[in-house]
Parts: C-alpha cells; sequence; structure tokens
C-alpha cells in the first residue's frame, strides 16, 4: 500500500489525512485490512502512540473498524446507498436494468475518456494486465471467472479516470451487478458467439486505452454496452416467446 513519511505538523493529523486520501481515492477499499501497527508505524514513520490517535479520529469518523484479534480494517464507508424497498424494485422491473445500462453507457463513456487522457501509465498496465487476465478466462470456458474479470476491468477504467466521487458511485452501482439485481452476466456468456464478440469489445476498449485515443475509448465502451443492451434486449423476447409456447402446448394438453 503506498503510505508515506509523515512531513512535521501534528503527526496523528497528518497520519488521518493520508489515509482519509487513500480511502478517498479508492486506493484503499471498504474491508481492506490495513498493515499491523507497529508496521503501519513503521512506514509512516510516526510513533505507535501518535498512530493510535489516528486511528481512533478515524473510526469516530466511521472510516476505520478495529475487530479484537483480526486488526484494523476499512470501513464500509459506501454504506447503504440504495434501500432494500429500491433494489427490490430495481430488480423486479426491466425498465430499471436498461436505465442502468444507459446510465453506464454515459459514466463509463465518460470515464474511459478521461482515463485515455489523465491515467497514469500504471493505471493503463492495471487495465492491460486485468484484460490479459480475460483472455486465459475466456481459453478456460469459465463465466464465472470471466464475469468477475468484466467488472474488474470495468471499475480499473473508472478508477483510471481519477474522478472520485465518480469512483464511490460506480462501485455501489457495481455491486449491485454483481449480486444479479440488474441481470446476470453469466447467462450472456454461455453461448460462444457472445463470449467471442464480448471479448473482442473488451479488446477494442484496451487497445484505445492503451494508445491514449479518448474518442475511441468512449466510442468502444458506448459500443459494447449497446451490445449488451440489444442482447439481454433479445434474450427477454426469446423467453417471452418460449413461455408463450410452453403456455399454449399446456391450453392444448388441457383440452
Amino acid at each position: 500500500m503506498p503510505f508515506e513519511k509523515i512531513q512535521a505538523e501534528k503527526l496523528s493529523g497528518a497520519v488521518v489525512k493520508q489515509i482519509e486520501l487513500l480511502i478517498l481515492r479508492g486506493i484503499l477499499r471498504p474491508g481492506d485490512r490495513l498493515p499491523s501497527e507497529r508496521e503501519l508505524a513503521e512506514r509512516l514513520g510516526v510513533s505507535r502512540p501518535s498512530l493510535r490517535e489516528a486511528v481512533a479520529t478515524l473510526q469516530d469518523r466511521g472510516l476505520l473498524d478495529t475487530r479484537a484479534g483480526a486488526g484494523i480494517f476499512v470501513g464500509n464507508v459506501m454504506g447503504a446507498e440504495f434501500s432494500e424497498t429500491l433494489v427490490r424494485l430495481f430488480s423486479d422491473h426491466d425498465e430499471a436494468m436498461f436505465d442502468y445500462i444507459s446510465f453506464r453507457r454515459d459514466m463509463e463513456g465518460m470515464a474511459a475518456e478521461r482515463a485515455a487522457r489523465l491515467g497514469s501509465d500504471t493505471d493503463l498496465k492495471v487495465i492491460a494486465t486485468i484484460f490479459g487476465k480475460m483472455e486465459a478466462a475466456h481459453t478456460k470456458r469459465n463465466p464465472t471467472e470471466e464475469s468477475l474479470l468484466d467488472a474488474e476491468f470495468h471499475l480499473a477504467i473508472i478508477e483510471a479516470s481519477h474522478n472520485v466521487v465518480m469512483l464511490h458511485m460506480m462501485r455501489a452501482m457495481f455491486q449491485l451487478l454483481r449480486e444479479g439485481v440488474f441481470y446476470n452476466r453469466q447467462v450472456m456468456f454461455k453461448q460462444r458467439t457472445t463470449r467471442d464478440t464480448l471479448l473482442d469489445q473488451h479488446r477494442a476498449i484496451n487497445d484505445a486505452l492503451q494508445a491514449r485515443d479518448p474518442d475511441a475509448a468512449k466510442a468502444a465502451v458506448a459500443a459494447h454496452l449497446t451490445y449488451v443492451e440489444n442482447s439481454l434486449s433479445d434474450q427477454q423476447r426469446t423467453d417471452r416467446n418460449e413461455a408463450i409456447a410452453v403456455q399454449r402446448l399446456q391450453q392444448e394438453a388441457a383440452r
């Protein structure tokens, strides 16, 4: 973790500020375990009493949790953005799913454009590394792993955009996606042609980012999410037709 030596000022206050910034920028994530007190004090260059004072302050602010016998963890700073009632409403109505995809298309297109312009070399290397893992998972035909890497790839782009508000907002949105509230991505990975197409789309996004081409990156994200939208719409249409066919067969059998 990128902790830095503390310079002159009230030491505990400087520790608080550094850890707050690491959480704000998404480098420290909810649930992350911090190094041991001794190691963290050494890495920050402060005394253990100063560190304890800082940790107590951050606990009071809800940013850190100390668990007996386990260590110090980043708190759930995102909280409950969506009530259980609203989440249920999302999952019960297709309109929410398509609005979600539209929202992602706008926000992630902006993030990709920013990442191509503002992302560091390290940011782009992280994105390329995740895409390499996606290619490896593709050859193993593991839809679960592909789905997880899909989300990781998109979140890495958002992190590379260096907009902290967008980062925390989209992390909350992706949590709902992981929980299958909007749609189950694994369903989309079942067909070989769909899996190949999705991988090619992610390759196009990665290539545009590595070339630092903002317009191409934004366009590639838009094309990808439009494809997702159309695929889910087609899937719903197929499901409805199959349900109608089954119902007709049952009606005929009952005559």
